[in-house]
């Protein structure tokens, strides 16, 4: 093997902490700074330090030798965008806040790339003339850009970030399920070779578009997704891609809706009391805007509605909540008593729960008066049946009707079958086999790669620090030096050693800094194995330390030597 450079500490541009960064909410934010990985540079802006750029070229390395592998081609696209690709495709509304937009000194509107979609397909567009030059897996890593609201948690929620996209190109949409499956398996690799515990679970595409869409979910408490899986069966699923089927039920024998007097129970929990019935038989109706038309959106009284899966159901369009104003210029849309039935030019969404056939106590748009025995499909129509409820634990499963388990977990990567969507848009056509044209369609795939290196952080850690596993540690073995020259010395020719047997080796052999602190920077720091050259140097033996499991032996040098480089 090749001699490998050995990473002295006493050179080492990276400096460890003893506390927490003050800003620092998890656990990958407090270690990975504290070791000497990264630092802050603006919010959701991140330096990479040398041992931090070293564990990033490791999962950077796995990713490309997995992409090679299912014949991806690596590319480099620019991440400063023009506008108008985005523009053709709708994007350039639909990102929102989120798209960092910029304009050159002549006005030129311009953009730093979130995802690359509409530039790839141009690619292709330019370089692909006939249905021989497909199909194609085009790729890149690179960084990205987002203008997140709220950068948080250190380099899992930023506002650049490293990626992998790729982007796969068929002439049929039995091609496309050939490039997804690929991409499928090769994520699986990507992440067992990682060390990545990790889920794939159904998801929605979002702002992406298409037709199907899996994410790799990564748990973790610090995770923003929220996903379910049952424990009877494969189901799997983000929380915002859970759905459940409509299942109306008869209710020829209700009674006809009545007006009841409720004073003063404005809310679910005070009619509720009032009436000593559960929430479970009233039915809560929230009122939105979207794109400032009043929208009503109705769930059972028990349950929340999910702002998020109503803001991606309307999207791009804008949606907020009713106001006080919106109330006083719609004096039939009585605040605390608002009911489906009777409702006047506003379009009346429910979630799935809420069946034709089902029988609710719900507003009477009425002050101080509720309805009872109002039936779905009998004295109100729901325009759209949508899945709009927060999942919660329990809830049965779609599949097998078994009560799901919730997890938190960081996406770490997500898959797409987008279709035609961005082909259609920027007219990506080959010349068939029959000599006419043909819409190509494309998939999308992502890896967030420096996100990987915070989950990582997430997942291999301990009450001491990090514990990377092989493949992306920045070192197989860190040396320490345990104070006095004679230790210095056997430290250094050690590492030598192994470094000309090819294992990558980062020694500590920093003067003046006691025994004590540095054991503590080699169990924060977290590379698989350190060897000790401590008080029986002179007798040419050493300690070798697993960092995982905590095991320990003291073995002569020669013999620590040969079992590293085995």
């Amino acid at each position: 093997m090749a001699n490998v450079p050995v990473q002295r500490m006493s050179q080492l541009m990276a400096k460890t902490l003893r506390d927490d960064p003050a800003d620092a909410e998890v656990l990958s934010h407090k270690l990975l700074v504290r070791a000497g990985y990264v630092r802050r540079t603006a919010a959701g802006i991140w330096s990479w330090l040398p041992l931090g750029k070293k564990v990033l070229g490791n999962v950077e390395r796995i990713v490309r030798e997995e992409m090679d592998a299912i014949g991806g081609q690596e590319v480099l696209l620019p991440a400063l965008l023009p506008r108008e690709p985005y523009e053709a495709t709708g994007r350039w509304n639909e990102y929102g806040g989120e798209l960092f937009r910029l304009q050159d000194r002549k006005g030129g509107d311009y953009l730093l790339g979130p995802t690359h979609e509409e530039i790839f397909t141009l690619l292709v567009k330019d370089q692909a003339s006939s249905y021989k030059d497909l199909p194609v897996i085009l790729y890149q890593i690179q960084s990205k850009y987002r203008d997140e609201a709220r950068p948080r948690a250190g380099i899992l929620r930023g506002r650049e970030f490293l990626m992998k996209d790729s982007y796969s190109f068929d002439t049929a949409d039995e091609g496309l399920a050939e490039s997804y499956a690929l991409h499928r398996e090769a994520y699986q690799r990507i992440f067992e070779r990682l060390g990545l515990d990790y889920r794939i679970v159904a998801a929605t595409a979002g702002a992406m578009g298409g037709s199907k869409s899996e994410e790799f979910l990564a748990p973790a408490e610090a995770g923003e997704d929220t996903f379910a899986d049952c424990p009877n069966c494969d189901y799997a699923a983000n929380t915002e891609a859970i759905t459940y089927e409509l299942k109306p039920v008869d209710a020829a024998d209700v009674p006809a809706a009545e007006d009841i007097p409720t004073p003063d129970t404005p809310t679910i929990e005070t009619l509720a009391a009032s009436l000593g019935v559960p929430a479970s038989a009233t039915l809560k109706n929230l009122l939105v805007k979207v794109d400032g038309e009043v929208v009503a959106v109705g769930v059972p009284g028990d349950r929340e509605v999910d702002m998020d899966k109503v803001e991606a159901h309307f999207a791009p369009a804008a949606v907020e909540l009713v106001t006080v104003d919106d109330f006083t210029a719609r004096p039939d849309l009585v605040r605390g008593y608002v009911g489906p039935q009777g409702l006047d030019k506003v379009k009346y969404i429910a979630d799935p729960r809420v069946a034709p056939g089902t029988v609710w106590i719900t507003g009477a748009n009425k002050e101080h008066t509720h309805a009872k025995n109002v039936v779905a499909g009998r004295d109100f129509e729901v325009d759209e049946y949508v899945d709009v409820v927060v999942v919660q634990e329990g809830d049965p499963c779609p599949k097998c009707g078994t009560g799901l388990r919730l997890d938190r977990a960081i996406e770490i990567g997500h898959i797409f079958q987008l279709g035609r969507k961005y082909t259609d848009a920027l007219k990506l056509d080959v010349l068939g086999q029959n000599g006419k044209p043909v819409r190509v369609t494309m998939g999308s795939y992502g890896i967030g790669v420096s996100r990987a290196v915070a989950a990582l952080a997430e997942q291999h850690a301990d009450d001491k620090g990090l514990v990377w596993p092989k493949e992306v540690a920045p070192a197989d073995v860190h040396v320490v030096a345990a104070g006095k020259a004679l230790q210095t010395e056997l430290a250094l020719d050690v590492s030598e050693k192994l470094a000309a047997a090819g294992v990558r080796v980062l020694v500590d052999d920093r003067a003046g800094v006691s025994p004590g602190v540095k054991f503590t920077d080699a169990e924060l720091i977290g590379v698989p194995q350190i060897l000790v050259a401590g008080r029986r140097s002179a007798e040419g033996v050493v300690e070798l330390k697993d960092r995982r499991t905590g095991e320990r032996e003291e073995l002569p040098v020669e013999e620590a030597i040969a079992r590293l480089t085995a």
